[in-house]
């Protein structure tokens, strides 16, 4: 693992509750990840207006709470082999959530890359976790 690929980075996104088909059918600007965190809520790593999301119950609200780093998908799998209880989706682009070395953690996979996210008081036990993982093998 690249040293660089270590650094924690804040993902400020928004945060939204809404009816599940409001969610299905909102307009993500574009590139946006959508992680959809349950059947009413996502997480959005980008700014979303509420208008594009048609529920006039919506919360919409920005969050900052967020920061992790981007692995390979090589080393991503490698280390969720060794940390992780559950098997991780095949298919990609894909979203999971659960406990990954101890933390709560949020994983968009992409085919190439690996996101991992924690709360971003947490995000420099993950960066030494990873750190030390590689540098011991299975830590």
């Amino acid at each position: 693992m690249h040293a660089h690929k270590l650094t924690p980075t804040r993902f400020p996104g928004t945060r939204i509750v809404a009816a599940p088909v409001a969610l299905d059918s909102a307009r993500w600007p574009q590139g946006a990840i959508v992680l959809r965190t349950a059947r009413d809520e996502a997480f959005v790593l980008a700014v979303v207006l509420p208008d594009a999301i048609d529920d006039p119950h919506a919360i919409v609200v920005a969050d900052a709470g967020y920061a992790g780093v981007w692995l390979s998908t090589v080393e991503a799998l490698a280390y969720l082999e060794r940390h992780c209880e559950w098997q991780p989706p095949n298919a990609r682009p894909a979203f999971a959530q659960g406990m990954v070395g101890g933390l709560a953690t949020k994983l968009w996979f992409e085919h190439e890359r690996v996101l991992m996210l924690v709360p971003a008081t947490l995000v420099e036990d993950l960066s030494e976790r990873l750190i030390e993982s590689i540098a011991g093998g299975a830590a």
